[in-house]
Order: structure tokens, then sequence, then C-alpha cells
């Protein structure tokens, strides 16, 4: 008797694992997660680089790694995760978001940022604001409080203000570093008139500039329920003009998260991302042509963008938990970490 009870339950038991649909199967099987995020990327050359410096970048992108991971080993989602690292860099002024933010040519601090859920594909982006702290948890408010999702400017700083963000005087972005770096391209900036993009990458391509990079931030990063999440955050490029936005918040353009796919994080000069469509255009190679994530970024970061005369870099993390770090410039700062332990932090090219 006890023995046919026992074989009872076994196929029982045996008939509902074939009943349940593999997805399920799979996401129950399935408790790994990543999380991988950038500093920015550019002409980031450790010669130029003193000890000191570099530590803290280092410093500044564990914080960041360790803040996202605490959310995803605690089972926690993954557009949380991506939050959490991105505030831990807007704070850190190192970084060219939030706090560390450079300046316009009108010598303001103009932020922008994005976040995506790939489970649901909402998104939320903010563009020009100037006293939010922390412009991704604005991007994030109009994800989930609002129909919208694109705010800039004043609205979107007083939507910020009525959902909870932090809100700080403008001087709080201050860094003289910054400051500095604006002096530096106001002076090289000739009479004559040019985009935002040309006057400052005139300035940091001049030889002796020390820290050339476009500094926007961003994380992406797949939970245990296998669901993936994209956020990024800038504070754009120095002495830009006329209100320019890059493409940051713009979805498609440098931050998408799609579960069928992938999400992604890009940083670089902005108005070619915008042009090539950039993270989309990466998630639609895999999703229709069937290419790998890694030849999708490499075809898009490696090839298309210097063909157009851009550079730069991204992040990205796919359905399966593959990941890429592509970057055509001399170096990109960024890290990951798995749900195994396995972790990393690097700057430069391999």
């Amino acid at each position: 008797m006890k023995r046919c009870l026992m074989l009872s339950l076994f196929f029982a038991g045996l008939l509902a694992v074939q009943a349940a649909p593999k997805d399920s199967l799979a996401q129950a099987g399935s408790k790994k997660y990543i999380l991988v995020i950038h500093g920015g990327a550019g002409t980031i050359l450790k010669s130029q680089m003193t000890p000191e410096k570099e530590a803290a970048y280092r410093a500044g992108l564990q914080r960041a790694l360790d803040a996202g991971n605490t959310v995803l080993k605690n089972g926690g989602k993954a557009i949380d995760a991506v939050q959490a690292a991105i505030q831990v860099m807007e704070d850190d002024p190192h970084f060219n978001a939030g706090k560390g933010s450079v300046f316009t040519n009108e010598g303001k601090n103009e932020m922008d940022a994005a976040i995506m859920d790939g489970k649901t594909l909402k998104a939320g982006s903010v563009a020009g604001v100037t006293v939010v702290r922390n412009p991704i948890t604005a991007a994030r408010a109009v994800m989930d409080k609002s129909e919208h999702v694109l705010l800039a400017g004043r609205g979107a700083e007083k939507f910020a203000a009525q959902n909870g963000c932090t809100i700080v005087d403008a001087s709080y972005f201050y860094t003289e570093d910054r400051w500095q770096g604006l002096q530096k391209a106001r002076a090289l900036d000739s009479e004559k008139s040019r985009l935002d993009h040309d006057s400052a990458h005139a300035f940091l391509k001049q030889p002796g500039n020390r820290d050339y990079k476009y500094g926007t931030v961003g994380a992406v990063a797949l939970d245990m329920e296998g669901n993936l999440a994209a956020a990024t955050s800038t504070g754009g490029m120095t002495n830009k003009k006329f209100g320019r936005v890059g493409d940051a918040p713009l979805i498609g353009a440098g931050t998408y998260a799609n579960n069928n796919t992938c999400a992604i994080s890009c940083t670089g000069w902005g108005e070619f991302y915008i042009r090539l469509v950039m993270a989309k255009s990466i998630s639609d190679r895999m999703e229709l042509a069937h290419q790998t994530l890694q030849q999708a970024s490499d075809e898009m970061i490696m090839r298309q963008l210097p063909a157009l005369g851009g550079d730069g870099g991204m992040i990205a993390v796919d359905k399966d938990g593959n990941f890429v770090m592509t970057f055509n410039t001399a170096g990109m700062y960024r890290g990951f970490v798995k749900s195994t332990g396995e972790t990393g932090i690097e700057i430069y090219q391999p």
C-alpha cells in the first residue's frame, strides 16, 4: 500500500512538471541575476590617471554595484536595482550625473535621465532638470505615476516635487572641477557659431585634458524572475547650448529594455546615438535578424557609430544573462556583478 502511494505521488508530480509551461519552469529553476553598470566612456588613459583618482572612480563604481546587488540578491526587481545603482553615481561628484554634472554655456547644470521596465515596456524620462537631486527618481516617477514618458524643464521639476522627489537649490550641483572645465571650454570657443557638441568636443579633445569622457552613467539588470531593466542619467556635454538634449532620456536611443531581447544603456556622443536609434537598433537586430547581443552591439558601436563620426560605448544584458560592455574609445568606467559572486570593475581598454 505504501509503495503504491509513493508511486502515485511520483507520477502525479511528473505529470505536473510536463504540464507546466516551459517559461515557468525556466523561471522557477533560475535564481540567477546580473547587474552591469557604466560611468562614462572616452579618452580615459591610465597614463593620465593618478592612483588616487583611479581609486576614487573604482570605489564609486563598487558602491553602485553594491547598491544594485543588494536589491537583486534579496529577490528584488531589476527596475529597482538599476535605480539604486544610478542614484549612488548621481550622488558621486566624480561622475557626470547629479552632483557631478557638467555646466552648460550659461553656467547651469541641466540633467537628463531615463528608466525602462523590460517586462511591461513602461518607461519614464526627464530632460533639462536643474533642481531635482536625483534625476533618476524623477524619471521613475514619470514612469510609475503619469501617463507620459518624457517630461522636460520646469514642468518636469514641478511634477517631481509633487511626487516626492528631493528638490535642492541649484548650487548643490556645483563642483569646482566642472566649473573650471566650462571656463576652459569658453576660452577655446570662437565667436563663430557652433553646435554644442562641436565646441565641447573640440575642447575636450585638446591635449592635456586628463579626463575627457562622456560621463553619462547607466545600469542594466536581469533579476531572478527573468525581467530586464535599464536606466541612464547624465549632465550632458560641457558648454552645451540652446537647451540641448542628448540620447540618454530618449527611449530607444540611449536607453531601452525589452524582456524579449535585452536591456541597454548607452554613453557617447548623443547626436549620433539618436540618429542611429542605437539601443532599439541593437534590440531589433537581436529580435528580427537573430543576432547575438555581442554581434548586434559590435555592429552598431564598433562599425556604424564610428562610420558616422561618433564614438562612445554601451552596456547591455540579454534575457539569458549574457552581457556586453562594448566601447570604441580609449576607456569606459564599467563593472558587473552576478548571482554566482563573479564581479569585476574595469576602466581602460583590455
